[in-house]
């Protein structure tokens, strides 16, 4: 191949690559702005929801403890009540 040739397949395959790593970023770049307005839509919902049991009497503080409570392993929680249990002994908040 003709040095000329062969420069220029060589930028006609560089500009190949450009344009796919170009067109990739922009594919990841669309996925997360979708994927944010997903979670956009979701946390909306989750306050709507806060918002109704507030409005149904239930406390949301505790709600909020209680769904974070619900995600921790059963183990992991059992150890957290015992520390703060022993805390709250030790300060004089338990009888």
């Amino acid at each position: 191949m003709p040095p000329a040739t062969a420069a220029a397949a060589s930028e006609s395959a560089e500009q190949a690559h450009t344009r796919f790593a170009k067109e990739q970023l922009k594919s990841f770049v669309e996925r997360i702005e979708r994927l944010e307005e997903e979670k956009k839509a979701t946390s909306d919902d989750i306050r709507d929801v806060y918002a109704e049991a507030k409005g149904n009497g239930y406390d949301v503080k505790a709600l909020r403890t209680v769904v974070r409570l619900r995600k921790q392993d059963v183990e992991e929680r059992r150890e957290q009540e015992a520390v703060l249990e022993t805390y709250m002994h030790a300060l004089g908040m338990l009888n």
